[in-house]
């Protein structure tokens, strides 16, 4: 694993030699190579992730074809995933592109280029920042003591969330999901398809807030990654609310490259397929977030074909709509959260098939602190779709409002820290892709 470094420090600097020469050659007017400079660049990021992101995944099903044929197998000696590469492969790419499309210049500075691309407050799990995004602040920033200020609070907010709001939920989720078979009823599935909505949410939407805090302790200002993704009131309206720096990336350096709607309703529908495929495969090297992908991508297309993706109508009509998508969006993270597409299909069927099995569950699961913080989380679900709580948190000048703050964020600092201290760690869910 140490090894690794290595790895980003090569291919960091492929990327700054490449990204000098398209500059260069724009520069000179020279466009005859452009598209090649662009096309090594892109390949080589793409080879790099998908040896460690997907060759196991594809040495196993190759495997398992040549065991059920009676042959025998390859042995291989299994990749381990450097932490990050999904992320820091999408913004050398970004790089690279927004260079070739004239939208920057490259960076004349080596140091410049690896700290956009290892920048360590949101290099292990985003936000995807996009060169074009913050190119300038790189090169000239200021850091400030109200950016601080507000920074240790958007931080404090994140690891609050992450210790006692997502890793509670997680705690619950994982209990039930390596439930076998037969002791899983209906309660029981949808009990931990909620915790794991509530937990993934919180989990990755506190990794982004710490990160994004960290980063205006130091002066930059990174982009949002989370709108109130669960108050959306479509498929549609769901991405543009979540992980909105991958929507982003797919749209603009995928979508709409691919042609986007530009070219016909076929067409459109070809590309919202291949944008899916990718963001499920993206996600990792497992037919459950291939299948998720698709889940959306299919929701997406129907939703443009209905009209249903429109946000008009009555508030009774629109809080139809709320419900409906939201639950199919649990349905497509029971699909992510399983190991296999059989305990998928199994979850799914226990959730809307009833099943009254009394299976007696521990207090590890049924105990009141769990059902106090579950309960506190799923608050998120029916708040405004206006709400914000690290806007809230930052809200107001005066001294009154300043000192609740601090002392509420100062207890709850210290109950995350007493959860901490107890063992209860549990890693980032992102930090596996």
């Amino acid at each position: 694993r140490d090894s690794f470094i290595f790895i980003l420090i090569l291919s960091t600097f492929v990327d700054y030699l490449l990204g000098s020469i398209i500059d260069r050659d724009i520069k000179h007017d020279n466009y005859n190579r452009l598209g090649i400079w662009v096309f090594i660049s892109v390949a080589f990021n793409l080879s790099l992730l998908i040896y460690f992101k997907y060759s196991n995944f594809f040495i196993a099903e190759v495997n398992n074809g040549l065991a059920a044929l009676g042959f025998s197998t390859i042995s291989w000696i299994k990749v381990t995933l450097p932490i990050g590469i999904s992320f820091f492969t999408f913004q050398k790419i970004t790089y690279i592109v927004d260079i070739y499309r004239n939208k920057r210049r490259a960076f004349t500075s080596f140091i410049d280029f690896a700290l956009y691309v290892a920048m360590f407050p949101q290099l292990i799990a985003g936000p995807i920042v996009r060169f074009h995004e913050i190119s300038e602040q790189i090169t000239d920033r200021k850091e400030t003591l109200e950016g601080f200020y507000q920074g240790i609070f958007r931080f404090c907010w994140g690891l609050v969330k992450k210790v006692i709001l997502a890793n509670i939920c997680g705690e619950i989720a994982d209990k039930i999901f390596a439930m076998p078979y037969s002791y899983l009823n209906t309660n029981l599935a949808w009990l931990g398809a909620f915790a794991y909505t509530f937990q993934i949410y919180f989990d990755f939407s506190a990794y982004s807030d710490m990160a994004i805090g960290i980063g205006w302790m130091f002066g930059f200002r990174l982009p949002e990654n989370f709108n109130r993704p669960y108050s959306a009131v479509s498929i549609t309206d769901f991405w543009r609310r979540w992980h909105m720096t991958l929507s982003h990336f797919f749209r603009d350096y995928v979508y709409i490259p691919l042609g986007g709607n530009r070219i016909s309703t076929c067409r459109t529908y070809f590309n919202l397929t291949v944008v899916f495929i990718l963001t499920g495969l993206w996600h990792g090297a497992n037919w459950t977030f291939l299948i998720w992908g698709m889940y959306h991508g299919i929701l997406l297309i129907f939703e443009r074909i209905s009209g249903l993706r429109d946000e008009a109508g009555s508030s009774l009509f629109l809080f139809l709509k709320r419900l409906i998508t939201m639950v199919l969006v649990i349905i497509g993270w029971v699909i992510f959260r399983s190991k296999d597409l059989k305990q998928a299909v199994f979850f799914l069927t226990t959730m809307f098939v009833p099943v009254k099995n009394h299976i007696i569950v521990g207090p590890e699961i049924y105990n009141n602190r769990n059902f106090f913080f579950l309960f506190l989380s799923a608050i998120v679900l029916f708040l405004p779709r206006s709400f914000s709580g690290s806007r809230l948190l930052l809200s107001g000048n005066t001294s009154m409002a300043i000192t609740c703050r601090v002392l509420v964020m100062l207890i709850l600092m210290i109950y995350s820290v007493a959860l901490l201290a107890s063992g209860s760690f549990n890693p980032f869910i992102y930090f596996r892709f």
